[in-house]
C-alpha cells in the first residue's frame, strides 16, 4: 500500500551506492513546463535523460541495481517553484533494448512503480517541500531479475508535468518563469542487498498516459472503454509460464475537476480476474493531515477545518498525498491468457470530461512465495526523529535548517531559518501544532505536539 509522508534519511553519494543503506538517483531536479517543446535543461551533463520537460530517465547501471535489498522504501520530495496548482507525478521504470545511449519514451514498454499528487504550494511560504513514502520491496525484486537485466536495461523515470501560467501571476517571483517543480527521489535499505534470481517473472499489463495525452480509463471514449456509456475497461495479458504464486499491483486514481467532475464522488470499484470478483474497493480520503502543504490558497481547503466524513464524501484523494498502491493476490497461477476487468458503475464523467489513469503489472515465481504484508519498511534507528522533554521538541539525528510550528488546522504561527536542532512551544496557547524539522536535505520531519 502506498504510504503517506515520512523523514528522509541523511543523504549518500549516488556515485557509490553499495557503500551505503541510501541511494539517491535524482537529487533536487528540476521540472518545466509541461506543454513548452523547448526542453531547457536537455543539456545539462548530470547523467539524467530529458525526453519533455516532465519526463526524465536515468539509466540504472549494474552496481545501482545491485544495490537494492528486499526491505526498501522509496521517498519522493516534491520542492514547490512556479506551480502552484495540484499536479500528477510518477516513478516508473522503462525496459530499454541493451546499450541504448537514448530511447522513445512512447515505444518501449514502462512500469509505473509510484503515483503521488502534489499540494496547492506558494512557493514563499513554509512548508515548501512535501515528501511522500512507499514501500519498494516488489520493486527491488524487478532490479533483481537477471533475465530481465540481460534482455534489457533498465532506466529508472521521474515524472511530473506542472505548468506555471497561473503562478506566473499569482505568487510573486514567478513573472515570466517556467519551472514548476523539483524532486528528489532517495531509495532506502534496511537490509543486504538481494541475491541475483531467475525466479521472478515480469509481465507489464497498462502504462496510463500523461496528462497531454488523455484517454485513460472513462465511459466517452472508444479508447476509455469496453461499451460507449459505461466505465469497464477489460485488460489482458499472457503468462509465459505456469507460477506458483503471482500478484498484480495496480495504479488507479480518479480525475476531473470540472462541476460534478470524478474527483470529487467517491464511487465503487470493482475488479474481475478471469471473470471473478477479486477486489472491491470505494475510495474516501481524511484530506486534513495534508492541509498543511497547501500553502496556495486554493478552492480544496477553505479557511477552517472539516470533519473526517466531511472529506471522506467528497475527496478521492488529496493534493499533497500518495495514490494507494493495490495488490491483488492470485497465488498459483497456470500459463496462458488472463484478464483484469475493472468497472466503476456508478462513474458519470460529467461533460464527458476526466478519466481514470490506470498502470497494472504482474509478478510471479516460478518457486517459492512472494513477499507478504507489504508495508512501510522501518527506518534505520539513525534515521532523524522527533523527541520531546515537556515543552521542548528536539530533532535528533539530523542537521536542521529550518522549523516551523502551525496550528493543526493548517495556520502558520512560527518559522525561522536555524540551526539549533531544539524548539520550545512553551509560549503557545494549549492546543495541538504540527512542529517541522527542514532537515539540510531538504526533507521535513513533522511531530504532532499536543499542548495542556
Amino acid at each position: 500500500m502506498a504510504l503517506a509522508a515520512a523523514a528522509l534519511p541523511a543523504a549518500a553519494a549516488e556515485q557509490a551506492p553499495e557503500f551505503f543503506r541510501v541511494y539517491r538517483p535524482y537529487s533536487d531536479v528540476v521540472f518545466y513546463d509541461g506543454y513548452n517543446d523547448n526542453i531547457f535543461d536537455k543539456d545539462l551533463d548530470d547523467g539524467i535523460l530529458r525526453h519533455r520537460n516532465s519526463l526524465y530517465a536515468k539509466r540504472l547501471t549494474d552496481k545501482a541495481l545491485d544495490w537494492f535489498g528486499l526491505e526498501t522504501r522509496l521517498d519522493v520530495n516534491i520542492r514547490a517553484l512556479c506551480d502552484n496548482y495540484d499536479r500528477i507525478g510518477n516513478v516508473s521504470v522503462a525496459l530499454v533494448p541493451k546499450g541504448a545511449e537514448t530511447y522513445d519514451h512512447e515505444q518501449v514498454t514502462r512500469i509505473e512503480l509510484a503515483r503521488f499528487i502534489t499540494p496547492f504550494m506558494n512557493k514563499n511560504t513554509l512548508p515548501d517541500v512535501v515528501p511522500y513514502t512507499y514501500d519498494a520491496s516488489l520493486m527491488s525484486m524487478i532490479f533483481h531479475d537477471m533475465d530481465l537485466r540481460e534482455k534489457y536495461d533498465l532506466w529508472l523515470e521521474f515524472e511530473l508535468f506542472g505548468i506555471p501560467y497561473a503562478a506566473n501571476k499569482q505568487v510573486k517571483g514567478c513573472a515570466d518563469r517556467n519551472d514548476v517543480f523539483a524532486g528528489t527521489l532517495t531509495f532506502t535499505c534496511t537490509d543486504d542487498p538481494a541475491p541475483a534470481s531467475r525466479d521472478h517473472i515480469l509481465v507489464p499489463i497498462v502504462m496510463k498516459k500523461p496528462e497531454y495525452k488523455g484517454n485513460n480509463f472513462n465511459n466517452y471514449s472508444e479508447q476509455g472503454t469496453d461499451t460507449i456509456g459505461t466505465a469497464t475497461k477489460t485488460y489482458k495479458f499472457t503468462l509465459p509460464e505456469r507460477v506458483t504464486d503471482g500478484r498484480i499491483t495496480l495504479i488507479m486514481s480518479n480525475h476531473g475537476a470540472n462541476a460534478g467532475g470524478e474527483e470529487y464522488v467517491p464511487r465503487l470499484h470493482l475488479l474481475y480476474f478471469d471473470k471473478e470478483l477479486a477486489m472491491t474497493w470505494k475510495n474516501g480520503k481524511d484530506c486534513e493531515p495534508y492541509r498543511v502543504y497547501n500553502t496556495q490558497p486554493n478552492g480544496i481547503y477553505g479557511t477552517y477545518i472539516r470533519p473526517e466524513l466531511s472529506w471522506i464524501n467528497q475527496s478521492n484523494w488529496c493534493p499533497g498525498d500518495a495514490i494507494p498502491i493495490r495488490y491483488i493476490d492470485l497465488g498459483e497461477l497456470e500459463a496462458g491468457e488472463h484478464e483484469i476487468m475493472i468497472r466503476v458503475p456508478e462513474a458519470v464523467f460529467a461533460d464527458k470530461q476526466g478519466d481514470f489513469p490506470v498502470s497494472m503489472y504482474f509478478q510471479g515465481l516460478r518457486a517459492g512465495k512472494l513477499p507478504v504484508g507489504i508495508e512501510e519498511v522501518s527506518a534505520s534507528p539513525e534515521a532523524p526523529r522527533v523527541v520531546r522533554n515537556g515543552n521542548v521538541l528536539r530533532l535528533e539525528n539530523g542537521e536542521v535548517r529550518e522549523v516551523s510550528i502551525y496550528s493543526y488546522d493548517g495556520r502558520f504561527l512560527y518559522g525561522r531559518h536555524t540551526e539549533s536542532p531544539e524548539v520550545s512551544i512553551v509560549g503557545f496557547e494549549p492546543g495541538v501544532y504540527l512542529v517541522n524539522f527542514t532537515i539540510a536535505d531538504g526533507s521535513i520531519v513533522s511531530y504532532k505536539a499536543i499542548k495542556n
